[in-house]
């Protein structure tokens, strides 16, 4: 169907990110410095993000669209009753086979972790991005031995911008001491680290930062400090 939906000229976007701030529906997202549209069937094609873009990057169209949801509105204000969200620590690491996972705490995904959770106080933290630990074998033994964990995906979840305030409450309030930034090398997967830097920027500590980086593979491709 052919509905009304907002366009993003590249070429004049900076990425500044003012328009990611006020889409109310997750449909913008900063992927590789420029905003892109994501779940395009929640935009709802009214266009406020315009008037919020300082280098008049954002225009709307006319075009071949999914149909509208408000599904995006619906997941952002509906509250979470999921028992999951329940905050749990583990005293010692569970066995699978000849393998020990290395998972102290619950939850892990980042819209369900509390900045004030007891698990991140004083930790070193992990930041992966969902298939990670699917596409590297040694994710646990490698990665994890006592460290925190959170999960998210930059390109799929919604309120990036509640992520970003999320990492910058754990870095000044619970005062994590390092942040491991771990992503697939696709180049969706960077916006994660941009998250991580925007906390960083914005935070009034100042904590190390690791990137990791596998390949969809499943190779180790870089592991550097930034």
């Amino acid at each position: 169907m052919k509905r009304t939906i907002v366009k993003i000229d590249e070429s004049r976007c900076t990425g500044c990110g003012t328009c990611v701030k006020r889409c109310h529906s997750g449909v913008l997202q900063i992927i590789d410095g420029k905003a892109n549209i994501i779940n395009e069937d929640y935009c709802d094609g009214l266009g406020i993000c315009i008037g919020e873009c300082p280098n008049g990057a954002i225009s709307l169209v006319e075009r071949e669209a999914k149909p509208y949801s408000k599904q995006g509105d619906k997941e952002q204000a509906k509250p979470c009753a999921c028992p999951g969200m329940k905050e749990t620590s583990f005293i010692k690491p569970s066995k699978q086979g000849e393998c020990f996972s290395e998972l102290r705490h619950f939850p892990i995904q980042l819209h369900l972790i509390s900045p004030k959770a007891v698990f991140l106080k004083n930790a070193d933290l992990i930041l992966a991005a969902d298939c990670t630990a699917f596409a590297y074998g040694a994710f646990h033994q490698q990665f994890m031995k006592n460290k925190s964990i959170t999960i998210a995906c930059p390109k799929l979840d919604n309120s990036i911008d509640l992520y970003v305030e999320k990492l910058t409450e754990m870095i000044d309030d619970a005062s994590i001491n390092t942040l491991t930034v771990i992503i697939m090398e696709v180049p969706c997967c960077r916006g994660l680290l941009q998250i991580a830097q925007q906390a960083q920027a914005i935070a009034k500590r100042k904590i190390p930062i690791k990137k990791i980086v596998i390949e969809i593979k499943g190779d180790l491709q870089s592991e550097d400090w930034i």
